[in-house]
């Protein structure tokens, strides 16, 4: 075999092993790794990926590794589309909606068991993308990486709720760019739209597994962290186990998790709600719900933590005595139709990457 194939044939071993472990942490959809995976996004900032492999093996090869990993454990597949670069750079509405009918078509070739249109800033975009995968005859779930402030046009999420079922989604929510605590906010206001336009939606949530109390219209992406310096925000188990619960209780059935989330978080929620899906995922019963299994520890104080009240209750420290608790976030405002934003094939010069550079400078400066 090529090196270039014993490359992509040891990175498809892995994918498959890393979704395995979700599986097993009590998943019960498996997702194929097709986020940003249309052609113009493949194709973009000078990753020819398009191009060498093609879009179409991208998506296929995703697809099949899902349904291997989905085999294991009776779990569903779903098929996944996000926004585009070609919307970002006001491409024609034809022009965006080609680029979901490209991922579609191998969904369906690959009998996906639903689909997920996830991670829309603007929901016009969302629209487009619910429009193109209610055609199949397959369930929609369309989800928005926005906040309580809504779209980056100023759609509210009631709003963005209610546009969505309309169009075609039979579930509704949001992913990524907050944490679980603003994600649900965010879900109890779409609820609320629906409510109030007497149209049901089954809800969906995916937050982040970062704590982003400051973050702003745009999410933990404005963040300074972000993208390599996000783990000291990485929540625990125990708050995932409460996101869980709460989840719940709004009425929210469809509970997972996005950036950040490794499947010892996947695993708190499936402990959490055990009582309600009637069952424990595999290998539960080795260090037990809440911290029971450390009633074993050698040491005693260790044993005395070993109870639901004390992980509840616990203010955890950052351990990081000269750092702030929170960041001031990058607020650049920018969105579809702004010079920045602009995709293009080309990669980035090193002047565009100065002009950024004294930009950034600038709006840190205010």
């Amino acid at each position: 075999m090529a090196p270039v194939g014993g490359k992509r044939a040891k990175k498809g071993i892995l994918e498959r092993l890393n979704a395995g472990e979700f599986l097993r942490a009590g998943s019960n959809v498996m997702q194929t790794f097709t986020f940003y995976a249309s052609e113009d996004k493949l194709e973009n900032r000078g990753n020819y990926v398009a191009e060498k492999i093609s879009g179409q093996k991208v998506n296929e090869a995703a697809c099949d590794i899902a349904w291997q990993v989905a085999d294991e454990g009776d779990a569903l597949v779903a098929g996944g589309v996000s926004q585009t670069p070609s919307y970002l750079s006001c491409k024609s509405e034809t022009e965006v909606k080609k680029k979901f009918q490209q991922q579609l078509e191998v969904f369906m070739k690959k009998n996906v068991d639903f689909l997920i249109a996830e991670y829309f800033e603007h929901v016009e975009e969302a629209l487009w993308a619910v429009e193109v995968l209610k055609v199949s005859g397959k369930p929609v779930a369309a989800t928005m990486c926005i906040g309580p402030e809504g779209d980056l046009h100023g759609v509210p999420p009631g709003e963005c709720a209610v546009r969505l079922v309309k169009a075609g989604a039979s579930i509704i929510g949001v992913n990524c760019h907050f944490d679980p605590t603003t994600s649900l906010q965010t879900v109890k206001l779409m609820k609320e739209g629906l409510e109030a336009a007497k149209l049901k939606a089954h809800l969906m949530a995916q937050p982040l597994a970062y704590h982003t109390p400051e973050c702003g219209k745009q999410g933990f992406i404005d963040l300074p962290e972000f993208p390599f310096g996000l783990e000291p925000r990485v929540a625990t188990r125990w708050d995932i186990q409460k996101y869980a619960r709460e989840a719940y209780n709004l009425g929210v059935r469809y509970i997972g998790g996005c950036c950040g989330f490794e499947p010892y978080h996947i695993r708190a929620i499936a402990e959490e709600l055990a009582p309600e899906r009637g069952f424990l995922p595999p290998a539960s019963e080795k260090h037990g719900s809440w911290g029971s299994g450390l009633d074993m520890h050698t040491k005693p104080w260790i044993r005395a933590r070993a109870r639901k009240e004390y992980w509840e209750n616990l203010r955890i420290a950052s351990g990081r005595p000269y750092n702030p608790s929170m960041s001031k976030p990058d607020a650049w405002g920018v969105t579809k139709g702004t010079a920045e934003l602009k995709q293009q094939k080309e990669a980035t010069t090193d002047q565009q990457l100065k002009e950024l550079s004294e930009k950034q400078k600038f709006i840190s400066a205010q």
